[in-house]
């Protein structure tokens, strides 16, 4: 067995993406439709410019950056279960899926604060006008991609500890860890592209 084989961790086979393959189909398909989404929100907005601008100092940019912090530190600590249960420790695997839960959780309240804002407060809808029919569809989208995130890696916490997944098993968390951080990698594109580009 040379070096360089025994640097791969136990069950992780380097010629394929970590997790399932069926997550990383899903996975393209929502990177397809969120790129889309993007795409329409730029282009909208080149010829709308100054109504977009107008709005877009309506939106909380606090709140976004805590959330955006909130999300980088949950990916930060899945990358710390997937490297527990490589390490055959279920019990750290299971503190930072929580961890990492919890930080959706933080998401999900402060999201929920700013939609308070806008739609009970300044009674804001879809049809307000065209920047926040697409700050409403961009970011609920994407907050119901974080709810399903939440799910799954709870899911996974309870699997991992009961015991299901070890060092040479592991597709569970690895799978779970991928959707997680395609949750993180739309909010950085989101993020700017909404609350900050002028």
């Amino acid at each position: 067995m040379t070096a360089s084989t025994q640097a791969i961790p136990a069950g992780t086979d380097p010629r394929r993406p970590p997790g399932d393959l069926a997550i990383w189909i899903f996975i393209l398909a929502e990177l397809g439709v969120f790129a889309v989404f993007f795409a329409a929100y730029a282009f909208t907005r080149m010829n709308h410019v100054e109504l977009f601008n107008q709005y877009q100092q309506h939106l909380d940019r606090r709140a976004a950056l805590i959330n955006t912090l909130a999300l980088i530190t949950s990916s930060y600590f899945v990358v710390r279960a997937v490297a527990a249960i490589r390490e055959d420790n279920p019990r750290h695997c299971v503190n930072w899926l929580l961890a990492a839960v919890s930080m959706g959780l933080v998401f999900v309240v402060v999201k929920l604060g700013e939609y308070h804002h806008h739609f009970v407060v300044e009674g804001v809808n879809l049809s307000t006008n065209t920047f926040y029919m697409f700050y409403i569809s961009l970011t609920f989208f994407h907050f119901m991609h974080v709810i399903m995130g939440m799910v799954i890696l709870s899911a996974v916490a309870v699997m991992a500890k009961k015991g299901k997944y070890s060092a040479r098993e592991h597709t569970g968390v690895e799978t779970g860890a991928s959707y997680w951080h395609m949750v993180d990698l739309v909010w950085l594109i989101l993020f700017p592209l909404v609350y900050v580009m002028r």
